[in-house]
């Protein structure tokens, strides 16, 4: 049997491991290394391939991006590295799919501007390539389905490759709601509180901070990130926020989301911005966006708890993902995002009903979870404070010994599902937007994954 005749014919049997009866990993019982093609290598593919050529156990086989400049770019890291370079597929949008024919690779990487997310990640499972798929949100409620429909039918996985969930302080947040330090969860707020407009207008060539371009003249995300702003007006990158939020509360895994409702403010910041970067006559000052600058959407679960997301990027700002987590014996709220010494946290009883904040360090030290106190020397140089590290280990470490992945297609979808819902309740005045259980009523009997082990 074949390798693809292996995977069209695999079934799912439970939630107890990556690929059943085996992993693809496994299925070269030679292998000593998980082969990885990447899929797109612009600046956030080129973290994750920085990361993957850190690693012993990973070889990277090709990389696949249209850009001559990213290319060169990701070349230059793996010389760093001291590694053979990647075959390269450079000849236009398509040429990923030669990558995704190739039998010498297990998995891939898809770092790609969003609206290849759905074509690409179907066409890697359909090839029999374990999907490791960069966060943003759906176009469209079908592309979610689709993921799920293709996973079914393939028996191929995806992880969703939400790096917050791995923050030091929310892994801590995360230890004490599973121990029942919180008491019975009840609320948490989050989200993606980020000014951006650097991102959004930027032609390569500026000081940081000056570019007004995007589109065409546009360098990385300003080339496709800033049409979203043009065109749509929704809670565009939801699973910075719910990813977290969402593991401590068990969506997927024993609760689920069952409907939200979203409003979206005005839009004025990036307007303003490039009037008084690039002037009043600069054409694009006379683009009119869509995106409201401040989104807010609330969810609801089944069991009970409220979750409210907020989308902030096109306004001045310092950077905030804005958590907070609430349970009926105690409430914990960042100060700034990934400062492991900041915070506030209150327990009631243990502080003597005095209503007084206390510093979250020394209660974020006391439970530091596992995979952070015992790997944290691992995660040092690591993306986004070390973050990175943990994710792609997950990813590595799931394919070698053939179990689930801590975030798998559904909990994609869900995530992924907020924001053409969210587009849809914005564009009926608030109206209440119904969430699908993409699971088809598996998350009752569905156990958490994450952080459940000390090792990834």
């Amino acid at each position: 049997m074949n390798r693809r005749n292996f995977l069209q014919s695999a079934t799912l049997a439970g939630f107890a491991s990556l690929i059943a009866p085996t992993s693809l990993f496994a299925f070269n019982k030679d292998a000593k290394k998980v082969r990885i093609g990447m899929i797109a290598v612009g600046m956030r593919g080129q973290v994750h391939l920085d990361e993957l050529l850190k690693r012993d156990d990973v070889e990277v086989v090709a990389i696949a991006d249209p850009e001559p400049r990213m290319i060169k770019r990701a070349q230059k890291i793996v010389d760093k590295h001291k590694k053979t370079q990647p075959i390269v597929y450079g000849n236009g949008d398509y040429d990923y799919r030669n990558l995704l024919q190739r039998d010498d690779i297990d998995a891939v990487i898809i770092s790609s501007p969003w609206e290849w997310h759905e074509i690409q990640g179907i066409e890697s499972m359909k090839a029999g390539k374990i999907v490791g798929m960069e966060v943003c949100g759906a176009t469209t409620l079908e592309e979610c389905w689709n993921y799920v429909d293709t996973y079914e039918q393939t028996g191929v996985p995806l992880m969703a490759l939400e790096n917050v969930c791995y923050r030091r302080d929310l892994m801590s947040i995360f230890n004490m709601v599973k121990k029942g330090k919180f008491g019975e969860m009840i609320h948490a707020t989050g989200g993606y509180q980020h000014d951006l407009r650097n991102v959004l207008f930027n032609d390569g060539e500026q000081p940081y901070g000056n570019g007004v371009e995007f589109g065409e003249k546009g360098f990385s995300e300003a080339k496709w990130r800033t049409d979203h702003y043009v065109n749509r007006n929704g809670e565009l990158y939801p699973t910075h926020g719910l990813g977290p939020v969402g593991v401590m509360f068990d969506v997927n895994r024993g609760n689920r989301i069952t409907h939200l409702t979203a409003m979206s403010s005005k839009a004025r910041g990036l307007n303003k911005y490039i009037k008084e970067n690039g002037g009043s006559d600069h054409p694009n000052a006379q683009v009119e966006f869509k995106q409201g600058d401040i989104v807010t959407t609330t969810l609801k679960c089944e069991n009970g708890e409220t979750i409210v997301l907020t989308h902030d990027t096109s306004l001045q700002r310092p950077y905030n993902l804005g958590f907070k987590v609430q349970g009926t014996e105690g409430i914990w709220q960042e100060f700034s995002s990934g400062d492991f010494d900041k915070g506030f946290i209150y327990f009631e009883k243990e502080m003597g009903y005095n209503h007084q904040w206390d510093n979250a360090k020394q209660h974020l030290e006391q439970y530091d979870h596992p995979l952070w106190k015992n790997n944290q020397e691992k995660a040092v140089g690591a993306g986004h404070g070390g973050m990175d590290y943990f994710m792609i280990n997950a990813f590595v470490e799931s394919i070698k010994q053939n179990t689930e992945f801590p975030f798998d297609v559904y909990d994609l979808a869900t995530w992924y599902a907020v924001t053409p819902l969210s587009e849809k309740s914005i564009a009926e005045n608030g109206q209440v937007q119904e969430m699908p259980d993409f699971t088809k009523g598996a998350y009752k009997d569905r156990k958490t994954i994450f952080g459940s082990n000390d090792k990834y």
